[in-house]
């Protein structure tokens, strides 16, 4: 397993798997505690694990949490996803940057999301699973939906979204986010 920063969010890596495969199919690892300390996290500090499944077209987020924030290593188990981070993260090098990835389940890569970044996917197959360890239980008093499609931040959706929640069609922009909380 080989993790990779990523540039366009500072505190963002890649966990690419290194695949093992033969005539019965394939086998990978696709969390390893020791890789993940390599880059200094902490492989101890998730709490929760959850999975969602999403129809072709689906888009969920952008997602984050208010307080401390919540960190999370987001893998696509099975299909494909668009994959986006925005970084909110007041004094970050890359605030305000938008990061964009394609997770699947043929190659298993997971990506690590800071505490503090937004986060949002859309289905690009039916189904697809995305899996996600959480290092904060949930707590929805705490829950921030920054608007999808938000012009400030011209995420590059690939496909029409077929289905979008009432909270993610409602929420309010990043300038409306940013006035809120005070930026």
């Amino acid at each position: 397993m080989r993790a990779t920063a990523v540039p366009e969010i500072s505190g963002a890596y890649l966990f690419e798997p290194t695949p093992f495969a033969d005539e019965r199919g394939s086998f990978c690892r696709t969390f390893d505690a020791e890789v993940f300390r390599s880059v200094g996290l902490d492989p101890d500090a998730f709490v929760q694990d959850s999975l969602s499944r999403s129809a072709r077209g689906v888009l969920r987020g952008l997602h984050l949490r208010s307080g401390a924030g919540e960190s999370k290593l987001v893998r696509c188990s099975y299909g494909r996803v668009f994959d986006v981070v925005v970084d909110l993260r007041e004094g970050s090098p890359t605030y305000r940057n938008v990061g964009v990835f394609e997770l699947s389940g043929e190659t298993q890569t997971s990506l690590y999301v800071p505490a503090g970044c937004a986060h949002g996917f859309q289905a690009l197959t039916g189904p697809a699973d995305v899996s996600y360890r959480i290092d904060r239980p949930h707590d929805p008093a705490e829950d921030v939906t920054i608007a999808f499609d938000d012009p400030e931040l011209a995420v590059p959706w690939p496909l029409p979204p077929v289905s979008v929640s009432r909270r993610d069609r409602e929420a309010p922009g990043l300038a409306a986010y940013l006035k809120q909380k005070g930026s």
